[in-house]
């Protein structure tokens, strides 16, 4: 299964003058797919997260094989291509693979990488680009000094950058304080944003900056003369302030001169100059935007607003006079929200300074309003009324395994599944085992899938969570449980994690993996985990669970008969218990009797049952009730499967130790190495995996579907019955 875009403390965030995007300190494992005896979980190197990004007169979009395409307006080389001449079609940004996430400013742009390092190309004549100097790039320069960065974001003139500390760093143009240090003084090289901890994400308008905290509030620094801060005042800060009046937040966009965000109920709410009926000048504090529900993405681009509704709908309002940026088909401008017609699917938008994106479900992304420079992409010299689509924006995103059957998430939210189906768990209506891939119906937008042992997850974009197997052959909503942002699956129980940071569980409970000792042996309906709250990752072993709080530190509880939960201890714990001697944890895995864990710094640790090699040592087999150290360095995730445990390093090889009766190791043998491995027939392409125990799945960047392991039930789904010892192409 697949981790979702984003972690945290919300699913996704938009910003004017650069993008949209899933945010967080990583992405949080959605599920894992795992069994009582056969764990699996995910890991992924480039699902994006501003998979598209507007600049006032360009734009960005990252591609399913982690490369960076730009259009429009390249005077000062923001396209990134080498040359400063403007494209109407989009081009490749020179050198630059493994992006996650792109932002867009004025006219500089940045991507982040895999692994979090920050690149940077076009104007830097206030040092935006972050390379302490002010000499503008026509291709990528790294970013200096940060590392495990995890979400960025563009000004006008200056740059932000979300740690996995949670600390906020910050590079450019100062003149307003936007870089939230204290002083005034534009700064070529990244500062730190005093007094902010806790931050899953940022965004920035054109003197401005904001940040969202992990506990749902939002603090703003920098311009304020139009009350941009929403502090109640109109008096600048080159520190956080606090925005007045708002909790709960899920997405947020700023302009030049006011801000949008949304609150966890599809509320819209606006500051600052946000062109609204008959509101008071200034707006120095958030009011609610009549006309508009269900929203779950926002953007600010100049002197107009763009909201998605979780029906797939886009709404728009604000100045409309020249480019038709509110893609109604008119030059007229309006102060209330209308639905933007022919629209329908859309996940996120973006907002440039007079043209529009929308990201649909389907991975492509249409585009309307001006097009002078060819900002739109689409190939066409005029301003466009009505959206448009830009092609090739689409293939699998993630992929979960079980021990008998395999799922796939394709960018356009629709669900594939195959392998065994004894107990529905494909969710086609039938028992009927699939050799190769059947589409999951009734099921759309979805943004995460876990599988475990006879029964699979979806995650949907409104936050819902749809199961099926165990008995039922079709999808059906999981009751009492809402805002969830990340799901984990174990053997016989289910995680899910609250855009609030806390922890709910279902399921067979008879060691504790729940963590909440008053629902019994099971419970059917969730249940909160006691003792957990700022959760912005969980993850299920096969009796135990695995949770990574806002401040790095790492949760277990269930079963410890091997030392899974890595707390010293071989005693099963009720409640979570703190993991020993690790901190500035991003990601983590659970297998069927071991734990594994990824440090900001791209070290693994792995601790419990070690028989097989199953975590990854380099000095042999053995067993750890702490963590230890991996034989790899440089990684993004490991994922545990049963015996097995998967490392992704962040050039996008992939390793492999532990038990290997089926090839699972996937070294062309069913013999035991001493040592971990790497997966034979992939390369450097690979940007998400899972391992299923006996069978493993792994998508290469171009978008492909690789299976390798036990066949029994046709669960590598290439159509054949036969095991494999090597990767080979899924029919997906």
């Amino acid at each position: 299964m697949q981790r979702s875009e984003g972690q945290r403390m919300s699913r996704w965030l938009g910003v004017c003058l650069g993008l949209w995007f899933a945010v967080g300190c990583g992405q949080p494992p959605t599920g894992d797919s795992v069994e009582e005896a056969s764990v699996g979980s995910p890991i992924t190197r480039t699902k994006p997260r501003a998979r598209m990004a507007a600049g006032a007169e360009h734009s960005l979009s990252v591609r399913p094989n982690g490369t960076v395409w730009a259009a429009g307006s390249n005077e000062y080389g923001q396209s990134g291509n080498g040359s400063t001449t403007n494209s109407a079609v989009p081009l490749q940004v020179q050198g630059l693979t493994g992006a996650t996430a792109v932002a867009a400013g004025s006219i500089h742009s940045l991507a982040l990488r895999s692994g979090g390092t920050v690149w940077a190309w076009g104007h830097n004549g206030s040092g935006q680009l972050g390379n302490s100097s002010t000499t503008s790039s026509p291709v990528p320069v790294q970013v200096q000094g940060v590392t495990g960065a995890t979400a960025v974001a563009a000004g006008a003139y200056h740059s932000l950058a979300v740690m996995a500390d949670g600390t906020v760093r910050a590079w450019g143009s100062n003149g307003s304080g936007q870089l939230g240090n204290g002083t005034t003084t534009t700064s070529s090289t990244p500062v730190q944003v005093q007094g902010l901890t806790g931050a899953v994400a940022v965004v920035a308008g054109r003197d401005v900056s904001l940040a969202l905290r992990f506990d749902g509030t939002l603090w703003a620094w920098g311009s304020n003369s139009d009350g941009q801060l929403g502090n109640g005042t109109t008096t600048s800060s080159s520190t956080p302030v606090q925005v007045q009046g708002l909790t709960g937040i899920t997405a947020v966009a700023a302009s030049e001169d006011y801000a949008l965000a949304v609150k966890s109920d599809g509320t819209v709410w606006a500051w600052g100059d946000a062109n609204l009926p008959m509101t008071p000048w200034p707006l120095s504090t958030p009011v609610q935007v009549q006309g508009v529900t269900g929203a779950v993405d926002v953007a600010a681009g100049y002197l107009f607003s763009l909201v998605a509704r979780s029906d797939g709908t886009v709404w728009a309002w604000g100045y409309n006079a020249e480019s038709g940026q509110l893609g109604d088909a008119t030059k007229i401008g309006r102060t209330t929200p209308a639905v933007v017609p022919g629209l329908t699917g859309v996940t996120a938008v973006a907002a440039g300074r007079d043209h529009a994106m929308a990201l649909r479900s389907d991975g492509s992304v249409w585009t309307w309003g001006n097009n002078d420079m060819g900002q739109r992409g689409d190939g066409t010299p005029a301003s466009q009324f009505l959206p448009v689509a830009v092609q090739g924006m689409s293939e699998t995103s993630s992929v979960a395994a079980a021990p008998a059957h395999s799922l796939a998430l394709r960018y356009d939210g629709t669900v594939w599944a195959w392998g065994a189906n004894y107990a529905g768990q494909l969710g086609d209506g039938t028992t009927t085992r699939r050799a190769a891939p059947v589409q999951v119906p009734g099921l759309g937008g979805v943004m995460a899938v876990a599988a475990a042992g006879d029964h699979s997850l979806a995650l949907l974009f409104d936050g819902t969570v749809w199961e099926w197997g165990n008995g039922g052959a079709v999808p059906v909503q999981v009751q009492g449980l809402s805002g969830v942002v990340s799901i984990a699956a174990g053997g016989g129980h289910t995680l899910a994690l609250r855009s609030d940071g806390t922890v709910w569980a279902w399921g067979n409970n008879s060691v504790g993996q729940l963590g909440n000792p008053g629902a019994g042996y099971e419970s059917a309906t969730p249940v909160q985990a006691s003792g957990l709250s700022d959760v912005v990752k969980v993850a299920a072993g096969g009796v135990h669970s695995l949770a990574v709080r806002s401040d790095g530190t790492l949760w277990s509880w269930g079963d410890n008969y091997r030392g899974q939960l890595g707390d010293g201890s071989k005693s099963r714990r009720f409640t979570p218990v703190r993991v020993q001697g690790l901190t500035g944890v991003v990601s983590v895995s659970g297998g069927s009797e071991h734990s594994l864990a990824v440090r900001f710094d791209g070290t693994g640790w792995a601790w419990g049952d070690g028989g097989q090699g199953t975590l990854l040592l380099a000095n042999g087999w053995y067993s750890s009730t702490r963590p230890a150290q991996v034989a790899m360095t440089g990684l993004v995730e490991l994922a545990g499967g049963g015996d097995t445990s998967l490392a992704l390093s962040a050039t996008g090889a992939l390793w492999a130790g532990g038990t290997n009766e089926s090839g699972q190791l996937g070294n062309g043998t069913t013999s035991n190495p001493l040592a971990p491995g790497q997966v034979q027939g992939l390369g450097g392409a690979v940007v998400t995996a899972a391992a299923g125990g006996d069978h493993m799945l792994a998508v290469r960047d171009d978008g492909t579907v690789w299976a390798w392991g036990h066949n029994s039930d046709g669960q590598l789904g290439h159509g054949a019955p036969s095991d494999g010892t090597t990767p080979s192409i899924s029919l997906l």
